[in-house]
């Protein structure tokens, strides 16, 4: 049961990072700009940005056990679609139905691991889960580039078809004398509704902003001010409803509240890393997506040779010092790469996100143990439901931010570079190097634009992984404001 509900978990994440270095060969079978092609991804993103935080009801209306499944069987369906899309209004069509129905599997995944596993192994099972929900992000640009490389597209979409029916089968037939009690809720329509509205237009804001030179656009202004308005206004109704759709009340545990806070920073962190490094690789010093995904492999490895053993450590070790392990060695990977150059080798790059495997082996399972200690167990659901939520929104604050951020950076590297090298003897003694060895001088002058390019997105990109260091490092702080968890923390939240 503990590897069909990871691979549920490991299909769904993997969906949210495969398509992104499949867009260009995706743009250019169906015949539409790569612009237009980014839809692919805004969509699955918005819906399921808006599907997430609804785990809670879902799960409390129809049991844990058949909200997964279903969800599951759906998610399969969907891929399906996807794969056979003949257009891109039908992939993008495609794309919002398995996003939206995709919500309830990550956080339904988790809450029926804590709650199968007894109570002396449930870290165990968070360990479980944690692993393959950092190891997919990773594994989904390797596995989409290899595809694109060498298959058709669609197979990135279809590949989820035979394993999405092996979960479905094996967790209905395993779990479902385990369903949980329903509760006839009535449906928070206007929660809902507001729901809709502001996650919708956030999701869009920041996937456009880039491209629309974000608050110089009145699209973007448009879509900010309904984003604001929807948020505060659905923020009241759910605290005064008596039946909402998000149990934001949730807030109310101290934990909850920090936890989550330092939860959703430092996946945004580590997300807007996995981010920037790929495309720096690609875009810049030449690395196929392939290639560019198997740099970040290793990370992956470690993480899931450390998993077990920390997992097993958890219970004996308070929480707030295995986030402090996971923040520090954030810290150090992100410092390390600070130090990239472009004639650095694969393994000079690899080393440092080994680093992040030691963190990403103790991040999740802290973070959790943190967040949902104390919580009800009847409330479990819409606890892992919100904590998944804010996740998601962070990450896409955290992919907007990063990329406008080092196009700006580079700029501004760019122009001092070429203020100091200007027409002065470094320019001279460069073009003129250049000219003995063959090139005549428009040849040169472009030699050396593209070298102070090469050079400006370097230095744009160490000065942001020297900042993530020290987001990281400060976190930690952060996480020493939370108490102690009892014992297992999550894991003794859904006891009995």
């Amino acid at each position: 049961m503990a590897f069909a509900l990871a691979l549920g978990t490991f299909m769904m994440v993997l969906d949210t990072t495969i398509a992104n270095v499949s867009l260009p060969t995706i743009a250019g079978n169906l015949g539409v700009s790569s612009d237009n092609s980014t839809w692919v991804v805004t969509a699955f993103a918005v819906a399921n940005g808006i599907g997430v935080p609804l785990t809670g009801f879902l799960m409390g209306r129809f049991g844990v056990v058949r909200t997964f499944c279903v969800s599951v069987v759906l998610f399969t369906i969907a891929s399906f679609l996807c794969g056979i899309a003949w257009s891109l209004p039908s992939l993008i069509a495609f794309r919002v139905l398995q996003g939206a129905v995709s919500g309830p599997m990550m956080p339904g995944s988790q809450a029926l691991l804590i709650s199968i596993f007894p109570s002396d192994k449930r870290s165990t099972a968070l360990g479980i889960w944690s692993m393959t929900t950092l190891v997919a992000p990773i594994m989904g640009p390797i596995l989409g580039g290899y595809i694109s490389d060498n298959y058709h597209w669609s197979w990135i979409f279809l590949i989820n078809v035979p394993f999405g029916i092996f979960v479905a089968i094996a967790c209905w037939t395993g779990l479902k004398s385990r369903e949980t009690p329903t509760r006839k809720l009535p449906i928070d329509t206007v929660g809902l509704c507001l729901l809709v509205l502001w996650v919708g237009s956030l999701q869009i804001m920041l996937d456009l902003g880039k491209n629309a030179d974000w608050f110089n656009d009145p699209t973007i202004v448009v879509l900010s001010v309904i984003a604001a308005i929807g948020f505060v206004s659905w923020v009241i109704w759910e605290m005064t409803d008596a039946h909402p759709t998000v149990d934001l009340r949730l807030f109310a545990f101290r934990n909850f509240s920090i936890g989550n806070i330092a939860f959703a920073l430092g996946y945004a962190v580590f997300f807007a890393n996995t981010l920037i490094l790929p495309l720096w690789l690609q875009t810049q010093l030449g690395y196929t997506a392939t290639w560019a995904g198997l740099v970040a492999a290793p990370s992956g490895l470690v993480a899931v040779i450390l998993t077990p053993f920390v997992a097993r450590l958890s219970g004996k070790i308070d929480a707030r010092i295995l986030a402090t392990v996971a923040f520090v060695s954030f810290a150090a990977s992100y410092y390390l790469r600070s130090g990239y150059t472009t004639g650095a080798s694969f393994w000079d790059f690899t080393l440092p996100l080994m680093v992040q495997g030691v963190a990403m082996s103790t991040f999740f399972l802290a973070m959790l143990t943190i967040s949902l200690d104390g919580i009800p167990p009847e409330r479990l659901p819409s606890a892992t439901g919100i904590s998944n939520f804010a996740r998601i929104v962070a990450g896409s604050f955290a992919a907007s931010i990063i990329t406008t951020a080092w196009d700006r950076r580079e700029a501004l590297h760019q122009s001092r570079l070429a203020e100091t090298i200007g027409s002065g003897t470094p320019l001279q003694m460069a073009m003129a190097q250049l000219q003995k060895m063959g090139l005549n001088q428009a040849q040169a002058a472009a030699a050396v634009t593209r070298q102070m390019v090469g050079q400006a997105y370097l230095l744009a990109s160490t000065d942001l992984f020297r900042l993530s260091a020290w987001l990281s490092a400060g976190l930690i702080v952060l996480v020493w404001l939370a108490r102690r968890p009892s014992g297992g923390g999550a894991a003794h939240a859904a006891a009995d």
